[in-house]
């Protein structure tokens, strides 16, 4: 594959730092430039994050001079620079739609992070394992941005990443309804403990948007192209609840699911381990060697000490038995940063890139 130039626009945040640190020595993509708010504009990015680096390891030296670029007044410079961006910015949902669309029509194609653009039906929202296919509404697309090279792809969020794909394998089964409780780390709402100390020996029993996005997300994911729209699915009706607990990365779902006919516990966990999808065809390198790994300990998965499976790109299921209102339940945990953000953007974009869309 080529090397890629590549700018992250929102690279002081949380997830902005995450791609920072996932991309140090990609074999695939090369940071040329880093974008942000106008009051980081102008400056070092080690200057600018300093006392805001929430990674585990250190920065990574090749950002540390970057002069921080402003995301808004030099969008054009930007994508004149780059092959794409990704986008991972902290700004109000309309302010977002537009920022994204305008690189687009810089020519300048964007991987988003953001949930500004994930209900657009012309916008792909991927789990690689999941549903590649999904990237054929690009040209659809691009045909209404009036472009030849911009588009915006989206990452689901964050939540649904730790319960959709091990659902994903039984999908043909006939799965008719699904309740979901979450429970998400701090990470996920750019914090760690040491700037939000409140969450310290508590639990808050709400995260603004996320049951929502939960409930109707997968139903996108699932759904399929049609007539230059991701037309979504309607056979299935799942409830959630997302609470917010203090743990610094790692989401974790409770998942109960209801099927047209009862299936063998066996079968389910066969489905698990044999699941392949074009990521690992594709022999991608964010893409991990195995996506889902079942654990027959009753009590595993857990966060410590599997969120970071697989470079924390796996997805680790559990508890797997039957239950007397649904027909299964079990618990499963990802990476909220990794996989469920930063990392899964990564890994889209080298499957749009595989797919001769960048």
């Amino acid at each position: 594959m080529k090397t890629y130039s590549v700018g992250v626009i929102g690279a002081t945040g949380m997830v902005g730092q995450r791609f920072i640190s996932l991309l140090e020595g990609h074999p695939w993509f090369q940071i040329k430039l880093l974008a942000a708010s106008a009051r980081s504009a102008g400056k070092p990015y080690g200057e600018a994050a300093a006392g805001r680096w929430a990674m585990p390891g250190p920065m990574p030296e090749t950002v540390r001079d970057l002069v921080i670029m402003d995301a808004a007044a030099d969008a054009g410079k930007i994508a004149a620079e780059v092959d794409f961006v990704f986008c991972a910015v902290d700004m109000p949902k309309d302010q977002t739609r537009e920022l994204e669309e305008r690189y687009a029509k810089l020519e300048c194609p964007v991987i988003s992070n953001n949930s500004a653009n994930r209900s657009a039906p012309d916008v792909p929202m991927i789990i690689p394992e999941i549903n590649s296919a999904h990237s054929g509404v690009i040209p659809y697309q691009r045909k209404r941005l009036g472009t030849k090279r911009g588009f915006i792809a989206v990452k689901s969020n964050c939540s649904i990443q730790s319960y959709v794909p091990a659902l994903h394998p039984l999908w043909d089964l006939g799965i008719r309804n699904v309740l979901v409780c979450t429970y998400q780390a701090i990470s996920g709402a750019g914090k760690t403990f040491e700037t939000w100390p409140e969450m310290a020996d508590n639990v808050v029993p709400f995260i603004s948007g996320e049951e929502e996005k939960s409930e109707r997300e997968p139903m996108k994911v699932w759904g399929e192209l049609r007539d230059g729209a991701i037309v979504e699915a309607r056979d299935l009706n799942i409830t959630a609840q997302c609470i917010r607990v203090p743990v610094s990365d790692g989401h974790m779902a409770a998942v109960f699911a209801g099927f047209e006919r009862m299936i063998p516990l066996d079968e389910i966990k066969k489905r698990w381990a044999d699941f392949q999808s074009e990521a690992q065809r594709l022999n991608l390198p964010s893409a991990p060697k195995r996506f889902l790994h079942y654990f027959e300990e009753e009590n595993r998965p857990q966060v410590r000490l599997d969120r970071d499976l697989e470079k924390g790109m796996a997805v680790s299921v559990g508890r797997l038995r039957p239950d007397t209102q649904y027909d299964i339940k079990f618990v499963s945990i990802s990476h909220n940063t990794v996989r469920g953000a930063a990392g899964g953007g990564i890994l889209m974009a080298e499957l749009l890139c595989a797919q001769g869309y960048l």
